[in-house]
């Protein structure tokens, strides 16, 4: 975790007129979980709206994965989620409203090449929200997915560098091919993707639960 820019994001959010806390926790560590929902429980009377995200994992074909690289990877990305959001759902529930948004990514749509621990784990968690949507449906919560492209992000960056080293390619090269695959024809802004994940919190959005959007300039060719 970079505290750094996690107290940096924190303090922007207070000069903008918010009342925010940074808490850097190790999802895998069901004690700390435990305690910062508490303490949310105890000074913000409980979480109305929850954001699943994860970094990724290193990119990986589908063959001859070592077996203890996919139990990490599930620890990390998936139960960690499911654990975070069952910890939270009480008060959601008690309120009867409430928002758990997780963002996954374009694989679990259409696999993407050599990402293939991501396309799996991330599809895992898709078929869990809308499986979860249903269930807490009527206490008021909604449960949905957001799909992001190619947003440009140091993670979008990792991945390009990595093609880039693989393919024995320039970042320019790489990033030019990519943005040729997508009809806008450009990576997409985190501002953009924000603004869909704060829709889908907003009372606006009441009514939409157990269904993805992507946010990916037109790239995902399926209906």
């Amino acid at each position: 975790i970079d505290e750094g820019t996690l107290a940096e994001t924190a303090k922007e959010i207070t000069k903008s007129g918010g009342n925010t806390f940074s808490h850097p926790v190790d999802l895998a560590d069901p004690v700390g979980l435990n305690d910062l929902v508490a303490r949310i429980n105890r000074e913000y009377g409980g979480v109305d709206i929850l954001v699943n995200i994860s970094g990724g994992p290193p990119p990986t074909p589908a063959m001859n994965v070592p077996a203890d690289s996919w139990t990490k990877y599930f620890q990390s990305m998936v139960l960690s989620m499911i654990y975070v959001t069952d910890l939270v759902l009480p008060s959601m529930r008690a309120k009867r409203w409430g928002r758990v948004i997780t963002s996954t990514s374009s694989g679990v749509i259409a696999p993407i090449a050599n990402l293939c621990i991501s396309n799996t784990l991330r599809s895992s968690l898709t078929a869990w929200s809308k499986t979860l949507a249903r269930e807490v449906a009527p206490d008021g919560v909604t449960v949905n997915l957001v799909i992001p492209g190619r947003i440009s992000t140091q993670r979008t960056k990792q991945l390009d560098e990595a093609r880039a080293k693989r393919e024995n390619k320039t970042i320019e090269e790489v990033v030019k091919s990519s943005v040729a695959t997508i009809p806008m024809q450009r990576y997409g802004h985190p501002e953009e993707y924000a603004s869909v994940v704060a829709f889908l919190a907003s009372n606006s959005a009441s009514y939409i639960t157990g269904t993805m959007i992507r946010v990916d300039g037109g790239m995902i060719q399926s209906l």
